[in-house]
């Protein structure tokens, strides 16, 4: 076996050092290099050949290492043992990780290195298998995946962190800079040590809640993200968020915010890609979120206009120009500065309803953008530099949440299933003895689809298929009717009604007949169906009960 590399601090480990030293910077002069992501080595060659730091390395590593000119000590030459199991084994071994943990300190553990022939290590230098590619990559076969689940790069960051009091962690290249200037300066201080070992370990963490999450999926008969409605929630559920952007503010400018994001995830506004405008706000965030998923949930060609995270304005149409153009007359005082979402392409045709006069809106999001609309949007209106355009992403944005949609509140987390799912009218059931019209059939089913994104209590008046009032955010039933037929003055006038929850009493429906409303769709479950059933019947108004509510506080 190759003699090891004639070391400085094998000296000092026969002479522990005083609490003093806690204090200081600790000089490296030997390191163990073992990344995964090449780039950025160069940087570290030149220092460390400049400084004459002693490297030990794994076979990859010690290869590009060598390959810029550094001597290079390989792993096996300090364990006297090969690298087995196609490299499932390299670093695993005691002249490692005592290398690592040995406390400077104590006069026994210098004893140990000494007895044994062991060399300290000043710094580690590790970046893992890049495991989010299986998590990212539902296609992957699973004996693959298992093989980017790096199990030696772990290790040794959590051993160099923990004993940051004389090892140094490195766990990202964007510390390189860092560390070469520590290597000039006589090594880190102890507060930077601290610093880079609470991010050494985050970043672990992270990389195990991501495996984590994989297994469970690969474990499960059928992935959390694809659970059932009413399947059991998970016992504990791991989540490691990263900041996506950082915001000016949040709800009001005294409240600090950004915006965080499962790692590796990009579906839903994890996936948003900005093309023109101001930059986001928190408000703009929680807006887009209500308007893309309510979007989402028609198949045809969609306009939402959202305005504090309520459609104040929607219509299904032929085109997205004719449901926009509709959508933006629902209420047009409350369209001026909202939010916009389409469920199709957005293209010249609808930009062009949004250059009429008088019109404003914050934020327009599609799936994609013609080019020309987009040139239109940005050059033509007076407010062509504050709108932001933003592509939302098509996938599953719920699958990095193990298929749960989460809320804040003080001190934890609720957790359900989101209630993203298409009702179904074939399991509607008529409740009174007059039958629904059959041109009012696709207005029931949209109105019942916009009630269920409105703030409950939640009313939704519709003609055809466009909302043109909104009770919404009501403390009773009876003032969301009220609410929501008032904005909709005449045009309530033949068209259909939907409510959130069933009908607690009959004076709800006296006052849609009283405004002519020609159908009503809602839940049912109260004790009192049957008053508010009569009610419908004297008032010759069909009445639909879909068996599910759709509260939305």
């Amino acid at each position: 076996m190759t003699a090891p590399t004639p070391h400085p601090a094998r000296d000092a480990a026969t002479a522990p050092q005083t609490q003093d030293a806690h204090a200081s910077r600790v000089p490296i002069r030997r390191v163990f290099v073992s990344v995964f992501d090449k780039s950025g080595l160069e940087h570290l060659a030149a220092a460390f050949r400049e400084s004459g730091v002693a490297v030990a390395s794994t076979g990859g590593t010690r290869t590009a290492l060598q390959a810029l000119g550094l001597e290079v000590e390989d792993v096996s030459e300090i364990t006297g043992f090969p690298e087995v199991l196609d490299g499932r084994v390299k670093t695993l071994h005691p002249k490692i990780f005592a290398g690592l943990l040995a406390r400077r300190d104590r006069t026994d553990d210098a004893e140990v290195l000494a007895e044994h022939g062991i060399d300290l290590f000043d710094a580690v230098i590790v970046s893992l298998y890049p495991f989010e590619r299986a998590a990212a990559d539902a296609a992957m076969p699973p004996a693959e995946a298992i093989e980017l689940i790096d199990i030696g790069g772990p290790s040794l960051l959590r051993a160099a962190a923990k004993n940051h009091a004389f090892t140094s962690v490195i766990s990202s290249a964007t510390q390189y800079a860092d560390l070469v200037e520590a290597v000039a300066a006589g090594g880190f201080t102890l507060a930077q040590r601290r610093k880079l070992a609470a991010e050494a370990i985050a970043h672990t963490a992270a990389y195990d809640t991501m495996i984590a999450s994989w297994l469970a999926n690969y474990a499960a008969d059928t992935p959390p993200a694809e659970a059932a409605d009413d399947s059991p929630l998970p016992a504990r559920l791991s989540l490691d968020l990263e900041q996506r952007m950082s915001l000016r503010y949040g709800e009001n400018p005294h409240q600090a915010a950004a915006f965080y994001a499962p790692a590796g995830t990009h579906g839903g506004l994890a996936g948003l890609r900005q093309l023109s405008g101001k930059e986001l706000s928190y408000n703009n965030l929680k807006d887009l979120d209500a308007a893309v998923r309510l979007a989402g949930l028609v198949a045809d060609p969609t306009a939402i206009v959202v305005k504090h995270t309520n459609p104040c304005g929607a219509a299904a149409a032929d085109s997205v120009a004719a449901a926009l153009a509709a959508a933006m007359q629902a209420d047009p005082t409350s369209a001026f500065g909202s939010i916009v979402a389409v469920n199709h392409p957005f293209d010249v045709e609808a930009a062009e309803i949004l250059l009429a006069p008088g019109l404003f809106v914050e934020v327009i999001a599609a799936p994609s953008f013609d080019p020309k609309a987009v040139e239109l949007l940005t050059t033509k209106p007076t407010w062509r530099a504050s709108v932001r355009l933003v592509e939302i992403p098509a996938g599953n944005a719920w699958a990095a949440t193990a298929g749960l949609e989460l809320t804040s509140v003080a001190g934890g987390l609720l957790a359900q299933r989101p209630d993203d799912q298409a009702d179904d009218p074939s399991t509607w059931k008529l409740a009174t003895s007059v039958s629904v019209p059959a041109h009012l059939a696709a207005p029931l089913e949209f109105a019942f689809t916009m009630v269920r994104r409105l703030s409950s209590n939640a009313i939704a008046v519709c003609q055809g298929t466009s909302l043109v009032g909104a009770g919404i955010g009501q403390t009773s039933r009876v003032d969301a009717v009220r609410h929501s037929l008032e904005k909709a003055g005449d045009r309530a006038r033949g068209g259909v009604l939907a409510s959130d929850a069933f009908f607690p009493f009959p004076d709800s429906i006296a006052l849609a007949s009283a405004a002519g409303i020609a159908a009503i769709v809602q839940p049912g479950g109260s004790k009192r169906d049957p008053e508010v059933i009569a009610a419908a019947e004297e008032a010759g108004i069909p009445m639909v009960l879909t068996g599910r509510r759709h509260f939305r506080h």
